[in-house]
């Protein structure tokens, strides 16, 4: 991977550091509205960068509704003037009185929210009432990776039977397959529209009946591409990407069909050359994500590089037979591009920013914490 991170002031940078690529991110941004069709069917996820700033750079181009996993993500968005904030985790314990008080503080949001459990969306609708208040409610559809939502095949009786709650409002489906990760995107697009169909089915079902379910938020980062055919006329339906605008060298490796650019990376120095051929960083997993397991980053502009190992605060690596004499000196800059960018955003409580090779600003990582205010 070529390294085109190196800027001006890095001299002056504490290692190690995530740094944001603005001219790059606004390139990405651009891309993502072009792959949806524009702006308006734009409902992107937050969690990858967590930052007020990067909100409002992506509301600059157009896009006003976004997506949290939690209560002060969504904080986060509707103290940047989000039209739509949606928070699509499932609401249990204090969450469910803290969504209300985020429809309470920021009257002028739209907020939603998603549901796989009858008790809990009761819950919900209770409080609402007791407030005034009625919550937009989408339910969370399973299409197969198991983690949270209603299976298929129940989503249709589950959505009328919280339709009769008091205090909430149905209007559609999350329909989230963060399991579609075949890098082939034909095969990928293939599994997709087998989901799309039971969607249509779904929709059309609950429509026939006399219900409003037309709210539809579809897939994630590897298959947006996939449903930008989905049908939109009598369907308000909306993409839901979230690591394309960053972008990490996970999906530019897995997914070669996403043209997006890895707009983040880490800073680092070499700390120390304890044998010929061999360095260590000052990049433990405590500044870089460990999850997925095996690679975590690459080292831009490096090539015939083995990684060792990895502890708190050491990454050790050596060069390839043959290539010792290439080997990094104590002292030297360095810039490894995260495998997983999401949970590498959340390890640092701020970010210098980068533009044509400067430092323009630094960002604070907003919503790292679990609570904001509210």
């Amino acid at each position: 991977m070529d390294n085109h991170y190196k800027f001006e002031e890095s001299k002056e940078v504490i290692t190690p550091a995530l740094v944001y690529y603005l001219d790059i991110i606004k390139e990405n941004i651009k891309k993502a509205v072009d792959l949806a069709g524009g702006p308006g069917y734009l409902w992107p996820h937050v969690k990858t960068h967590k930052m007020a700033q990067m909100v409002r750079l992506q509301m600059e181009a157009g896009i006003t509704r976004f997506k949290c996993a939690t209560i002060a993500e969504a904080e986060m968005a509707a103290g940047c003037g989000a039209g739509h904030v949606l928070v699509a985790y499932p609401l249990v314990g204090p969450n469910i009185s803290r969504f209300i008080q985020l429809m309470q503080a920021y009257p002028k949001v739209c907020f939603w929210t998603v549901g796989d459990n009858e008790d809990q969306i009761r819950a919900l609708g209770q409080l609402c009432s007791e407030a005034g208040l009625r919550a937009n409610v989408l339910v969370d559809v399973n299409l197969g990776m198991d983690r949270t939502g209603v299976p298929v095949k129940d989503t249709e009786a589950f959505f009328m039977d919280c339709a009769l709650m008091d205090g909430v409002s149905m209007m559609g489906l999350h329909c989230y397959d963060g399991h579609r990760t075949e890098h082939d995107f034909t095969q990928r697009k293939k599994e997709a529209d087998t989901s799309a169909a039971q969607i249509k089915t779904i929709c059309s079902h609950l429509c026939e009946k006399g219900y409003s379910c037309k709210t539809l938020v579809l897939g994630g980062s590897p298959s947006m591409p996939c449903y930008v055919d989905f049908p939109r006329t009598g369907y308000e339906v909306y993409l839901s990407p979230g690591t394309y605008f960053v972008n990490d060298y996970g999906y530019t490796m897995k997914y070669p069909d996403l043209v997006f650019t890895p707009g983040a990376a880490v800073m680092t120095r070499v700390i120390s050359c304890p044998l010929k051929g061999h360095f260590t960083l000052d990049l433990g997993y405590k500044g870089i994500a460990s999850d997925p397991e095996g690679t975590r980053g690459v080292i831009a502009g490096m090539e015939h590089v083995r990684e060792l190992f990895q502890s708190e605060e050491h990454w050790a690596f050596c060069m390839e037979p043959g290539y010792e004499d290439q080997c990094p000196r104590v002292g030297d800059e360095l810039f490894v591009v995260p495998t997983h960018i999401c949970p590498t955003s959340a390890l640092y409580p701020s970010v210098p920013v980068v533009e044509k090779g400067h430092i323009l600003d630094t960002w604070e990582v907003t919503a790292r914490n679990r609570k904001i205010n509210i």
